[in-house]
């Protein structure tokens, strides 16, 4: 903006902003020109964005930012005298949407006015596609049940209310006990487990058995695990489905920690991708020809997951993650990196978000090299693999689990290849 108002007359050296409002107004006015019910279309919309420019415009030269509010009162008057009088449309649709975007339109106008040309740029763009997918979005909401809306309820509980209120200060010995930094983990992880349950309500759980894999890891693969060997042990005919979602869910565990390592700490995803990357292609390579061997059919049944931001499991995941942080710090300041080995094991087979994290949290509080932090998050997905396939056998029984084991295996193969490479050339 500031390049093209030095190439202008003085006089014109505001109409850089004008020309922008013009443009968010008429992408707001076509699509509500599609609307037959819209009393406001294609030049409403732009007049108004026009309107906001200019009243902003002269509250600013006469210092009398008053006007603001009244062009805003005028807008909104506007609109409303034109839908009471006017017949109610057959749809039934009131009109309060196209009121509201107009509102907005003009705010837009007197954001640009005040230099936020991007930001209004944005907010028209996410306004004209919450106006044009209305069917998409009308959809969503009711098909959402209650068990749904609650689920985003807690995750804004724990996000919004929660987070915020905790002291972002650093307790107990070695300084590893954070209480906003355990609660961001807990966020962190309940947002995980929240998008994979979106995700899984809106694509469905009848779409296959590698989608119902891949989401249900998002999930939890635990659950994942246990739901699916509990189905193959009732029936032989769902062994095939069994097999194929378990693995696949056991190897989003290695998705889910290179997202974890790309938002908490990114500076180790050069070593640590690598190694992730191994057990996914090796993994995966397993996984299709299980696929293709087994060819999984018949009607998949339902996957039966817990709420991923109950507050009771963000608890007990905030203890966990804690305890971990605390036991890691300990024993890798008593016994060395062999404490923190042990840890790792032991922690990991039954969940490795905690000691990823909490190893994490270490390396960023520089208590923690990248290579030992490599080696744990290996460790531990090692573990957690061979309880998983512990907890195959142990359900679903060895017709079943021989495959889930085999699968699981070409992950825990592809992780120590890459590991051991790496370490090879990092020697």
């Amino acid at each position: 903006m500031d390049e093209i108002l030095t190439w202008l007359p003085a006089e014109l050296a505001t109409l850089p902003r004008y020309v922008v409002a013009l443009a968010i107004g008429l992408l707001m006015g076509l699509e509500r020109e599609r609307n037959p019910a819209a009393k406001a279309g294609l030049r409403t919309f732009a007049l108004t964005a026009l309107f906001g420019v200019l009243t902003a415009h002269l509250a600013t030269e006469f210092g009398e930012l008053w006007l603001i509010a009244v062009g805003l009162l005028l807008v909104g008057s506007m609109m409303i005298a034109a839908y009471l009088h006017s017949p109610q449309p057959a749809d039934g649709d009131p009109g309060t949407t196209t009121v509201a975007a107009l509102m907005l339109c003009y705010g837009l106008g007197v954001l640009v006015w005040h230099d936020e040309v991007q930001l209004a740029v944005m907010l028209g763009i996410a306004a004209t596609m919450l106006l044009y997918f209305k069917p998409e979005l009308r959809g969503l909401s009711q098909h959402m049940s209650r068990r749904d809306l609650l689920s985003i309820l807690q995750f804004a509980v724990l996000a919004l209310i929660i987070l915020p209120l905790l002291p972002n200060q650093d307790y107990g010995p070695y300084g590893a006990i954070n209480p906003h930094q355990i609660w961001w983990m807990v966020v962190l992880i309940a947002g995980v487990g929240l998008a994979g349950y979106a995700a899984l309500r809106v694509v469905g759980q009848q779409r296959g058995a590698v989608m119902l894999g891949l989401l249900g890891g998002l999930v939890s693969s635990t659950a994942t695990t246990l739901s699916f060997s509990r189905h193959a042990r009732a029936s032989d005919t769902m062994i095939p489905i069994a097999v194929i979602v378990i693995v696949l869910a056991n190897l989003m565990v290695l998705v889910r920690l290179g997202v974890l390592a790309a938002i908490v700490a990114p500076a180790v995803l050069a070593q640590l991708l690598p190694v992730l990357t191994g057990g996914l292609i090796v993994g995966g390579l397993g996984a299709a020809y299980g696929v293709h061997r087994l060819q999984p059919q018949g009607e998949l049944p339902a996957l039966a997951m817990g709420n991923p931001t109950e507050l009771r499991t963000a608890l007990g995941f905030g203890l966990m993650y804690g305890v971990v942080l605390l036991a890691a710090a300990w024993l890798s300041d008593w016994l060395g990196t062999r404490g923190l080995y042990a840890v790792a094991v032991l922690s990991g087979l039954t969940d490795v978000d905690a000691i990823t994290l909490s190893s994490m949290r270490l390396h960023n509080l520089d208590k923690l090299s990248v290579t030992v932090l490599v080696n744990v998050i290996t460790l531990a997905t090692l573990a957690n693999l061979v309880f998983k396939s512990a907890l195959a056998l142990g359900i679903g029984g060895w017709q079943m689990a021989r495959h889930a084991i085999a699968g699981m295996a070409t992950a825990g193969l592809g992780l120590v290849l890459a590991w051991a490479i790496i370490r090879g050339f990092s020697a």
